[in-house]
């Protein structure tokens, strides 16, 4: 595993450890868990861009500033996430329900690589900017507005949810050859002493640049 790929999955320990606050607090029994991804919009035989849609070649780096979904109404900033002095990367503050990070010191958002934008679920108040990440459809667009100017536009190709101990990082975090994009949250089964017990991503890759 790669340095980037390790920043990832020390990123998504950290992650997951805030997963499920708001449904803990308040009880699993009044709210209604974070919708998860139906087996239809897992990938079929391998992790490729769906043979339908176009792939545009990658962009040079440029730092992302906004992240836009339409299909699930996301439209957040997202934070740069460095090292922790425990060795894992940053979360975006648990408090700020409309904020997603990505990792800058890995492959930025539509340049060539894997790109990893993650959000929280939920925090104490409620629904946070990733809640309905589940509920994505292949072919869902995806926005990611960059320092220079330009808008990366990927289509999904799959949505999948993972339990904590089977979660495959070589297929989340492998090196690609063209600009893809991997959107991760919190989800899978849910108690109410632990919070989520899984996750769940949404693979894309670049099919435009506006």
């Amino acid at each position: 595993m790669d340095r980037t790929a390790l920043k990832a999955r020390a990123w998504l320990a950290g992650i997951t450890a805030l997963c499920g606050i708001w449904l803990v607090g308040n009880g699993a029994a009044t709210r209604t868990v974070a919708p998860q991804p139906s087996t239809a919009e897992a990938f079929g035989a391998g992790s490729q861009p769906r043979p339908d849609t176009r792939v545009a070649a990658p962009l040079s780096p440029s730092e992302p500033v906004r992240i836009r979904i339409p299909g699930i109404g996301v439209d957040a900033p997202l934070r740069g996430l460095g090292l922790g002095a425990d060795g894992r990367l940053d979360a975006p503050p648990a408090e700020d329900r409309n904020l997603a990070g990505w990792f800058e010191g890995g492959t930025p958002p539509g340049t060539e690589g894997t790109a990893i934008v993650a959000g929280h679920v939920d925090n104490a108040q409620g629904p946070a900017v990733f809640y309905a990440l589940g509920s994505l459809k292949k072919g869902a667009v995806v926005e990611i507005d960059r320092g220079d100017g330009r808008t990366a536009v990927f289509s999904v190709d799959a949505v999948e949810v993972y339990e904590k101990d089977a979660f495959p990082d070589k297929r989340v975090y492998g090196a690609t050859s063209q600009a893809s994009l991997r959107l991760i949250t919190c989800g899978g089964g849910f108690t109410r002493e632990t919070g989520y017990l899984g996750n769940v991503v949404a693979y894309a890759h670049l099919t435009e640049v506006r």
